[in-house]
């Protein structure tokens, strides 16, 4: 494993710690943060809107998302609405908000390429996949200089279309936290340490910092 693996005994709080950081560094006018889905990814949010004396000034945040199904934006499958809920409604109004909706692929995916990506935030599921990149599926294979694309899962484990950023995506990120909880990711964590060529070893590079609590961890 090439990234910064650190084992946390609250990965939220970690979370909170690696996004002031990296708002501390931002080197734009708009800090631009692509937020993730799933109850890891709640409870990063909630914290992050709960934290006494952040230093992000959300008025300067420009929102887009790393995945997302195929789901109107208040469904209950939707990362959106999960960022709403658990985020976005507490911090108070933002620069600017790129709901991911999958009838605007291309067009999200030309936003994307333009776009200084100061945060990704990833998830890891227990069949080792990392945004919507799952096993054996297109999307790892995009070409190279797109984005964004539509994906479904082929081993049928995620139900859903999506769309979801590719490893180019990924890659363009100035920081990239992946967090893990539970010991069901344990196995995908120990896959990715193993350097098997599952999804989410595929973003492991220098840089990308993955939080994992004890349970995930094997410790």
């Amino acid at each position: 494993m090439q990234g910064d693996l650190r084992t946390v005994d609250d990965v939220a709080a970690a979370f909170c710690d690696v996004v002031a950081d990296a708002w501390a560094a931002r080197p734009g006018e708009l800090f631009t943060i692509a937020l993730s889905g799933g109850e890891t990814a709640r409870r990063c949010y909630e914290a992050l809107a709960a934290r006494a004396g952040s230093p992000v000034d959300w008025s300067e945040v420009r929102v887009v998302w790393g995945d997302e199904r195929c789901v109107p934006l208040d469904h209950e499958d939707s990362n959106h609405r999960l960022a709403q809920e658990a985020l976005l409604r507490s911090v108070g109004p933002v620069a600017e908000i790129h709901p991911m909706q999958c009838d605007v692929a291309d067009a999200y995916d030309r936003l994307v390429a333009r776009l200084d990506l100061d945060v990704i935030h990833l998830g890891l599921g227990p069949d080792a996949h990392t945004a919507s990149l799952f096993p054996e599926s297109p999307a790892l294979d995009a070409p190279a200089g797109r984005f964004v694309v539509p994906n479904e899962d082929p081993l049928g484990t995620n139900p859903r279309p999506r769309l979801t950023f590719t490893t180019t995506a990924i890659a363009a990120g100035r920081t990239v936290v992946v967090t893990v909880e539970g010991e069901d990711k344990r196995e995908a964590l120990d896959r990715v340490r193993a350097g098997e060529d599952v999804p989410a070893a595929r973003i492991d590079r220098p840089g990308v910092v993955w939080l994992t609590d004890r349970a995930a961890a094997g410790s």
